[in-house]
């Protein structure tokens, strides 16, 4: 199973980029985790929300196959525990999955036809967080996954 976090901008942070890397090279090859960023929509700051969405929903759709499992990084999505998510994880390998896309969408969100493309909605929090931050969480979970699902004492509870 390949797994994917698309992004639109790239981490411009320093520490926030080195520290997804430490994660993203602490996972084995068999995860085939990578990370995708797209590049920022051309004249977003002339474009209104609506129309900065469709935009950028044009840019994830381009970077996104029919077979492709969506789950949207959405603060309205379902929350789950770091064992849940694991279990999720392991659900979708035995289901023999091809491919989990995780989007991380814009300042504004996220337009209608990603929602509608979209197959589940998971939320990291109820807080909010930059979109840079939230890619350093998530490849940490994506890795403690790893290791939970290893038996491996990373995740004590």
């Amino acid at each position: 199973m390949r797994i994917n976090l698309l992004c639109i901008g790239k981490t411009d942070d320093k520490e926030i980029a080195s520290l997804v890397k430490y994660y993203q090279n602490r996972l084995p090859r068999h995860w085939n985790f990578e990370i995708t960023e797209i590049a920022d929509v051309k004249n977003a700051k002339n474009l209104s929300p609506e129309l900065l969405k469709k935009e950028e929903a044009k840019l994830f759709l381009s970077h996104t196959e029919n077979s492709d499992l969506v789950i949207l990084l959405d603060e309205n999505g379902k929350q789950f525990t770091s064992r849940e998510f694991a279990g999720k994880i392991d659900n979708w390998m035995n289901l023999s999955v091809k491919k989990v896309s995780f989007f991380i969408g814009g300042a504004y969100g996220f337009a209608d036809e990603i929602y509608q493309r979209a197959n589940e909605k998971m939320s990291l929090s109820k807080m909010t967080f930059t979109h840079q931050m939230i890619r350093l969480f998530f490849v940490e979970q994506i890795y403690r996954a790893d290791q939970i699902l290893q038996g491996k004492p990373y995740h004590n509870d």
